[in-house]
């Protein structure tokens, strides 16, 4: 047993001595205290953890639903523009066919006028040619003051009739 010898007896009441000494200034209940404050503050850490948590996952269920708004939205852009360059490229057939067709009606009107000019240019020369006929064939054949007089007359009548 514990004889008062040993040190062990010593060491037996030193340490109940200290375990006494703690109890009667109220160590444990001021450990308890200490331990109670530190498990709440654990869990408000824990409280502000999922809170933060569940924030962070509202915050990201709200950028994939932005991120798939943006994407629909820019598809919408993408389909509109298309059917834009569509609707200008059939605008652009259309006014160049229109204006190759302008065009074509100018330059086939330009070459009928053309080729009116020519006729026309081809009649006065050869109305030009016959008078000059007419008279050299008429002042040969009649002389005098009476011939020049009919070679005139002669002449004013052809114009007038070949013109």
């Amino acid at each position: 047993m514990l004889n008062p010898g040993y040190p062990d007896f010593w060491v037996l009441i030193s340490f109940l001595l200290f375990v006494g000494f703690l109890v009667y200034y109220g160590v444990p209940g001021l450990i308890g205290k200490a331990l109670d404050k530190r498990a709440d503050t654990i869990r408000t850490e824990l409280d502000e953890a999922r809170r933060l948590r569940d924030e962070a996952q509202e915050l990201l269920a709200d950028y994939q639903r932005k991120a798939r708004e943006a994407e629909d939205e820019a598809k919408s852009i993408v389909e509109q523009a298309r059917r834009e360059a569509e609707m200008l490229a059939s605008e652009t057939r259309k006014q160049l066919a229109e204006q190759v067709e302008r065009r074509t009606k100018a330059a086939e009107d330009k070459i009928a006028r053309a080729e009116a000019q020519a006729v026309a240019d081809v009649r006065a020369a050869a109305v030009d040619l016959a008078v000059t006929a007419s008279e050299r064939i008429l002042k040969a054949k009649i002389s005098g003051d009476a011939g020049a007089s009919l070679t005139d007359n002669a002449i004013r009548d052809l114009k007038a009739k070949l013109n």
